[in-house]
C-alpha cells in the first residue's frame, strides 16, 4: 500500500472520532492493553509526562516538548487531532513519524489487530508507543485524547501528570457538570505521582484533592502561587512574560490565553527542575521561544500573512472563545472578517454569544460528518445579530474574505480544529 492508501485504510476501517463523533468513542482500556502487550509493553520503555484538560493541553504538550528538547533530551510527542497530515500526531524531536513506518505498521500487524476492532485512536496510540520505544526516546509527552480515566493513553505510568483546566466539553461522554468532568480528568492521577492542576474552581478543586489523596500523590495548584506576574504582547507576535522564578521569558505563541498555559507550564517545570530532570534553567526560555520550529505546532493564534493580517486558531468551545473573542475584538483594523464554522458536539449557542457583532462573517463547514451545516451556522449567527454569507468549503470562504480585504483588514479563521485543518491544507 502507498501512504495515502494506508491512511485511508486507518480512517475507513477503524472508527475515527474526528470524522464520526460519538460512535467512535470507546470506553475502557482492554483493547489498548491487548495491543500494548502484543508489542511487548513499549510504554514501559520510556519515561513519560501525561497531559489532560479541556483547553490548552496541545499548547502545553508542545511547549514542554520544546523545553525538554532544548535541555538536550530526545523527546517523543503524541498529540491529537492532526491538522494536515496524520503523522503530526507522532513526532520525535519535532520530526514526524515516517510514511514508511505507518505503512509497515499496518501491513505487518493488521492480521492481529483487525479482530480486536480497535478504534482509530487506540490503534494510533499503540503505534506511537511502539515507535517511541524503538526510537529510544528519553521522554514522551503524551496528550490525552478525551477525558482521562478511560482514555487509552491512561495505561502509562508517568513521572508527572498535568491537568490544564476543566470546562463543559464532550459532556455526552464525560458528564454534564464540572465535577463529573473533573472526575474523569482526574483519572490520570497515578499512585505517588505528582500532579499539577493549571486552573480549578472550588467545585473541581475538591475532586482533584480527593483523587490525589486517594493515590497518595502530591498535588500542586498553579493558581495558588502564580509563576507569571505579568504578560504583554511583543512586536514579533508572541508574548513577554515577567515570571517569579524564571525572569523574563519571550513566548513564541501569541494568544492571550497562553498566559494561563504558561503559568501551568512553569509550575510543572519547577517540579521537573527540582527533580533534576530539567538540568539547565536556560532551557525554559529557549523552549518557549522556539515551539513551532522545535515541535511543528500549528494553529495556535498562528499568523499566516500580513497586509491583510490573517490569523487562524483551533479554539473550539466556550471556554476557549472567551479569550479568543476578547483578543479578536482588540485588533486595530479597518474591517474585521471572520471565517467561521463548528462541529456538532460543541455548544454553538454559547460560542455565538461571544462573537463580535461588528465583524463580516463567512459561514462555512469543515469536511467532516460532525460539522454543523452551513444553514445551521448562519441561522444561529443571525439570531445573535451576526451577518454574513455562506460558503460550502473553508477555502472558498477564506478566498472570498481575502479578495474583499484591504491591507489593514484583519481576517480570522476558526471555530473548530477542523476548520483550521481544512484551511491549512488548502492555502
Amino acid at each position: 500500500m502507498t501512504y495515502e492508501e494506508t491512511t485511508e485504510y486507518l480512517y475507513n476501517s477503524t472508527p475515527v472520532f474526528e470524522h464520526v463523533g460519538a460512535s467512535a468513542y470507546k470506553e475502557g482500556l482492554s483493547t489498548t492493553r491487548a495491543l500494548d502487550e502484543y508489542f511487548g509493553n513499549p510504554h514501559q520503555k520510556f519515561r513519560s509526562i501525561h497531559i489532560a484538560g479541556s483547553n490548552g493541553k496541545g499548547s502545553c504538550s508542545h511547549t514542554l516538548a520544546a523545553i525538554l528538547q532544548a535541555d538536550g533530551y530526545k523527546v517523543g510527542l503524541y498529540t491529537s487531532p492532526h491538522l494536515v497530515d496524520f503523522r503530526e500526531r507522532i513526532r520525535v524531536n519535532g520530526k514526524m513519524i515516517s510514511e514508511q513506518y505507518v505503512i509497515d505498521f499496518v501491513e505487518n500487524y493488521h492480521n492481529f489487530f483487525e479482530p480486536l476492532h480497535p478504534s482509530f485512536f487506540e490503534l494510533t496510540t499503540a503505534m506511537a508507543f511502539k515507535y517511541f520505544a524503538e526510537q529510544k526516546v528519553d521522554f514522551a509527552i503524551i496528550e490525552v485524547g478525551l477525558g482521562g480515566r478511560l482514555d487509552c493513553t491512561n495505561i502509562i505510568n508517568p513521572l508527572l501528570s498535568i491537568i490544564t483546566n476543566i470546562s463543559l466539553d464532550h459532556t455526552q461522554f464525560l458528564g454534564d457538570t464540572l465535577p463529573k468532568i473533573a472526575f474523569e480528568k482526574a483519572g490520570i492521577i497515578k499512585q505517588t505521582t505528582p500532579v499539577v492542576i493549571g486552573e480549578a474552581t472550588p467545585e473541581t478543586r475538591v475532586v482533584f484533592e480527593a483523587k490525589a489523596q486517594e493515590m497518595d500523590a502530591m498535588i500542586v495548584f498553579a493558581e495558588d502561587i502564580p509563576m507569571v506576574e505579568s504578560a504583554c504582547a511583543n512586536q514579533k507576535g508572541g508574548r513577554i512574560y515577567q515570571t517569579r522564578l524564571f525572569g523574563t521569558i519571550e513566548g513564541e505563541l501569541g494568544g492571550i490565553y497562553q498566559g494561563k498555559n504558561t503559568n501551568t507550564l512553569l509550575t510543572a517545570v519547577m517540579q521537573l527542575y527540582n527533580n533534576q530532570i530539567i538540568r539547565n534553567i536556560d532551557s525554559v526560555a529557549k523552549g518557549f521561544s522556539n515551539i513551532s520550529k522545535a515541535t511543528g505546532l500549528m494553529g495556535r493564534w498562528q499568523q499566516i500573512q500580513q497586509n491583510p493580517t490573517v490569523i487562524c486558531d483551533t479554539g473550539h468551545n466556550e471556554a476557549g472563545w472567551k479569550d479568543l473573542s476578547l483578543q479578536i475584538k482588540k485588533q486595530k483594523c479597518s474591517a474585521l472578517r471572520i471565517v467561521f464554522g463548528m462541529v456538532d458536539d460543541k455548544d454553538i449557542e454559547a460560542v455565538m454569544a461571544l462573537l463580535p457583532d461588528n465583524a463580516i462573517y463567512y459561514w462555512t463547514q469543515p469536511r467532516t460528518k460532525r460539522a454543523f451545516s452551513i444553514e445551521k451556522i448562519k441561522e444561529v449567527g443571525e439570531r445573535y445579530g451576526l451577518k454574513g454569507r455562506s460558503f460550502t468549503y473553508v477555502e472558498d470562504a477564506y478566498n472570498q474574505a481575502l479578495s474583499e480585504s484591504e491591507n489593514d483588514d484583519f481576517i480570522f479563521v476558526g471555530g473548530s480544529s477542523y476548520i483550521v485543518a481544512d484551511f491549512l491544507s488548502k492555502i
